[in-house]
């Protein structure tokens, strides 16, 4: 069962393991905060690589209109 393809080998010990490390450097009211900032980076890429496909279609179509 491969449910976390991107993780490699690692099974669910640690992962548990890895979130509990993760738990003690940055504790309970961090881990929200460095969520919302990851989202915020994440969602800014997504709408950055939108932005430049957009801008290449819009050029590609103007090369076919001439």
């Amino acid at each position: 069962m491969k449910t976390i393809l991107f993780l490699g080998g690692l099974g669910v010990p640690e992962i548990v393991v890895i979130a509990l490390v993760v738990l003690l450097l940055f504790g309970g009211k961090k881990i929200p905060e460095l969520m919302r900032g990851l989202g915020k980076g994440v969602r800014s890429f997504k709408d950055g690589m939108n932005d430049n496909t957009d801008k290449q279609e819009s050029e590609n179509a103007d090369k076919t209109d001439k």
